[in-house]
């Protein structure tokens, strides 16, 4: 059997769609503002294709790691000016030796916060490890504050797995003792830690959505990070789950009058649910993270 054939015994190949329309339960007061950005992870083809494709689309912007190499940097600055976008930087470090990590985060973060052609929308951050002492991660969280002080830049720590954030209580505890920290929410990483979708932990779920300056657009469940397809009707729980938090933001920045950003996030294979031995995705990634740009402009821009 063939992957096409499969998908249409399947279902899979046209799946029910629940209304990606959805504004009515948006209780927030006026329309939003929002800048949705497209991720390049996955893309195959350069930054001038990746910007042409995400203009094209709608996006308003793109987010991608911070460029160290200057060649690379300079092909960066030349695309997002030709097709005028935004842009939004990723931080972090790889090294599991804490001094190497800390190290090049730093280095990373000073980089993007100063080398520039135009002043990024944000910094997101893959702060610390899981792995790593509270008091070792709290150095993460100096290091923004005061970069986001210096540099009026929005610095934001992201809910992540395996990062500093991994969890909703322990996010808790560096929030609480940490009243500048602002966050970057993919609360789709919590939903798989915690194998739920969080109803146990609303009130921490409560706080974090205070200190949130932006999204990563991800529905996840409660064995992953990623569903398969948000338009299929099996994980409308989910979706709706989602909204929810996302409208709870989306209120209070419209409330004081300022701007929310997206990051349309789901991920290529293997976030991507596949097909065994092909590892063929059973959805088009471009397809559903451009879906998910027009849902959030028709629930919150309307």
């Amino acid at each position: 059997m063939n992957r096409r054939t499969f998908l249409a015994a399947t279902g899979l190949s046209a799946p029910a769609l629940w209304p990606a329309a959805t504004p009515l339960d948006f209780q927030g007061a006026p329309k939003a503002k929002i800048a949705v950005l497209a991720t390049n992870w996955g893309f195959q083809g350069d930054i001038h294709a990746f910007c042409a494709a995400a203009k094209k689309e709608g996006y308003d912007g793109i987010e991608m790691w911070w460029q160290g190499d200057p060649a690379k940097r300079k092909a960066l600055f030349e695309a997002l000016a030709t097709h005028s976008l935004k842009v939004g930087y990723l931080c972090g470090g790889h090294q599991p030796e804490f001094d190497l990590h800390l190290k090049t985060f730093e280095s990373s973060l000073k980089a993007a916060s100063t080398q520039f052609d135009e002043k990024p929308l944000y910094i997101n951050c893959h702060s610390g490890k899981d792995y790593f002492s509270r008091e070792q991660n709290q150095k993460f969280i100096d290091l923004t504050t005061e970069t986001a002080s210096k540099t009026g830049i929005k610095v934001c720590h992201e809910t992540h797995r395996g990062r500093m954030l991994f969890a909703a209580p322990v996010a808790r505890r560096f929030l609480t003792q940490n009243p500048d920290m602002r966050l970057t929410l993919d609360i789709s990483h919590w939903c798989n830690v915690h194998e739920g979708l969080l109803a146990d932990q609303k009130e921490t779920v409560d706080m974090a959505l205070q200190r949130v300056d932006h999204i990563h657009a991800r529905v996840g469940h409660a064995q992953g990070p990623q569903v398969n397809d948000p338009r299929a009707p099996e994980w409308k729980s989910a979706v709706d789950a989602h909204l929810s938090w996302w409208d709870a933001v989306v209120a209070r920045k419209s409330k004081n009058n300022e701007t929310i950003t997206f990051l349309t996030e789901f991920g290529p294979p293997d976030y991507f649910p596949t097909l065994p031995y092909t590892r063929q995705p059973v959805s088009n990634q471009w397809e559903i993270n451009v879906y998910m740009m027009k849902l959030l402009r028709e629930r919150y821009e309307g």
